[in-house]
This record gives C-alpha cells, sequence and structure tokens, in this order.
C-alpha cells in the first residue's frame, strides 16, 4: 500500500506516518517548501514537493498513490492574515479532495478537529451527534476547520470513501512549532504560568491518535465522524500532572474570565498589532476557555476499538522532548 500523508513535517502527521511505516506502508509525503524536515528526517519515505495551495501540485504528488491521510492544517489561535487560514484548511482540504477523487484513491481519512464539535451545557459531554453550527465556532481556526470538515462531507456523499477523525487535544513528543498546547507546557517549564482559568480540555496521547488514524482506514465507515479522544481533564488538573511530572510549583491562583479577557485584549494589541508576534493570551483562546471541552469517544471506540488511556505518560514525553530539545 502507498499511502499519501500531508503534515508530515508536523506534529500529528509526523506520528500517522511513522505508524504506517511501522505496519509495513509505503510513504509518499508532501513536503512544503521551506517546511522544516526534522520531524521526518529518519523516514524512509518518497518526499514530494508541493502546496496545498498549488492543486496541480498535490494532484501530480497523488498519483499512484493507494490511500491519503489529509492531516495538514493550519493551527493556531491567532494569525495576523486570517485569509491565509482559510486558503490552507478549507480551500487545500476542497484542492486535495478533488486530486483524491481524480487519481481514484481507496479510500481517503481526514483529520479534522474536535474543535468542530458542539459544546452544551456545562457538565455533558460533547459527541459527534452534538448540535452544532458555523455560528458556534469561534476565531478563524474553528470557523476554517468547521468548513473545511464540510467540504469532506461533502465529498464522501459525492462518492469518494472518505472517513473523517475528531483528534481532541494531542499531546506528546515531537510538538516541533509547537500547537497551542504544547505552548502550554512550554510555559509551564519556563515558569510562564502563574495563575490559571477555569476551563478544561480532553488530552489525547499524539502517538495513540496516530493509531486512531488507521483504525479509521480499516474500520471507519465513509462519510462518518470519529472523536478521538483520551482523558477530560480540568487545566488545573493538567497543570497539577506538570507538575508531579517536572518538581515546579503548579498555580493556585485561578483568573476569572472577564480579567482573562482583559489580558487577552491587552496582549492582542501590543504583541500581536504592535510588535508583529502571536500573542500568548488571546481573545480567541479565552472565549473558548469559556466552555470546557469535555467529549465522549463511545463512536469511535465500538467502531474503530478506539481505547482511551490516561496521558499521564504522553505529558511526561512531552516535557522530555521539549526540554531535550531546548524549548525551554
Amino acid at each position: 500500500m502507498l499511502a499519501f500523508v500531508t503534515g508530515a513535517t508536523g506534529f500529528v502527521g509526523s506520528h500517522v506516518a511513522r505508524a504506517l511505516a511501522e505496519q509495513g506502508a509505503d510513504l509518499r509525503l508532501l513536503v512544503r517548501p521551506g517546511s522544516n524536515p526534522k520531524n521526518i528526517a529518519d523516514l524512509k519515505a518518497d518526499l514530494a514537493a508541493g502546496d496545498l495551495r498549488d492543486p496541480a501540485s498535490v494532484e501530480k504528488a497523488l498519483s499512484g498513490c493507494d490511500v491519503l491521510f489529509h492531516v495538514a492544517a493550519d493551527y493556531r489561535l491567532w494569525v495576523r492574515d486570517p485569509g491565509e487560514m482559510y486558503r490552507i484548511n478549507v480551500e487545500g482540504t476542497r484542492a486535495i479532495l478533488e486530486a483524491a477523487r481524480k487519481n481514484r484513491l481507496r479510500r481517503v481519512v481526514y483529520t479534522s478537529s474536535v474543535a468542530t464539535m458542539g459544546f452544551g451545557e456545562p457538565g455533558t459531554l460533547a459527541d459527534e451527534n452534538s448540535p452544532v453550527s458555523l455560528d458556534h465556532m469561534i476565531g478563524p481556526y474553528k470557523r476554517s476547520k468547521f468548513m473545511a470538515e464540510q467540504v469532506a462531507i461533502e465529498a464522501a456523499r459525492s462518492g469518494i470513501d472518505l472517513v473523517i477523525v475528531n483528534p481532541t487535544t494531542p499531546v506528546g513528543e515531537r510538538d516541533i512549532k509547537p500547537t497551542p498546547t504544547g505552548r502550554i507546557i512550554v510555559d509551564f517549564l519556563k515558569k510562564k504560568f502563574p495563575a490559571y482559568i477555569d476551563t478544561g480540555l480532553n488530552l489525547v496521547a499524539v502517538d495513540e491518535c496516530a493509531l486512531g488514524h488507521l483504525a479509521a482506514l480499516e474500520k471507519g465507515r465513509s462519510g462518518e465522524r470519529y472523536i478521538l479522544g483520551g482523558e477530560n481533564l480540568t487545566l488545573k488538573q493538567i497543570l497539577d500532572k506538570l507538575a508531579a511530572i517536572t518538581g515546579l510549583p503548579s498555580p493556585k491562583v485561578r483568573v476569572p474570565y472577564l480579567v482573562a479577557l482583559g489580558t487577552g485584549v491587552v496582549d492582542e494589541i501590543f504583541t500581536g498589532r504592535i510588535r508583529g508576534r502571536e500573542p500568548r493570551a488571546t481573545i480567541d483562546a479565552v472565549r473558548m476557555g469559556r466552555q470546557k471541552m469535555f467529549i465522549s469517544s463511545a463512536k469511535a471506540e465500538r467502531d474503530l476499538g478506539w481505547k482511551p488511556v490516561p496521558v499521564a505518560a504522553a505529558l511526561r514525553r512531552a516535557v522530555e522532548w521539549f526540554q531535550d530539545n531546548q524549548y525551554a
């Protein structure tokens, strides 16, 4: 089997590529000019130069492949030009799915996000059937991923054999950028986490998440979405786990929502707009944090054989990787 993987130089994509290689698949990886190849330097793979914003390059790169894992996405909670995020996440998805159709690939696994789910009242768990619409999406990242997922759903309806996976919040090694979640760990290691807000996330070990992609390839039903989740944890519980791993103190001060929102406004103005750098606190991140993003993976457990596992070991690997690579 020749598997084509987008986003393999990134966090989740590199783990998907490694999981495929370990199961004996041949790899062709889409590599955007200028991307950091560190995560795939030791992989035996055919590297195809291309860009999701260039449909012709993607169509050519897909020629001869059997399956596609479309993992690549622009995952940031603040961007100077939101249009660029839509071009990559939405139009890039549209282009590669059209290329998959033209090349008659056997199956596509599209990596969406738990961010596209509907989160209701406190104490309830979101799942694939939770009511949601574009109006519920906060910020360009969530909006672009929701729109891209709709493109994927429509592609499946039009005849492409396509399964959607919705990872929650992956943690582990090789978070090269790092992702917004990786930045939480890095900031904790740098002792830049003096306080916390009352929010919650579902964390999933990134290597388990990669195996969930392979399970979707083999067992998923075309057109269906599958949440790949691990542990539902409050931010305070995550920080306490990091404290237990590192010996560093966990913050004890909880910041009220309005204070956090004000901090986000100030940070976006001075760090983002004036200094041109990504803010540590953003308005969208604070607004998202008002809801605990707790989920159920029951559908993936039933259909894919998915088994949620504790994330303590993945958090430890993340800490060690960030330290070994001089992030902190």
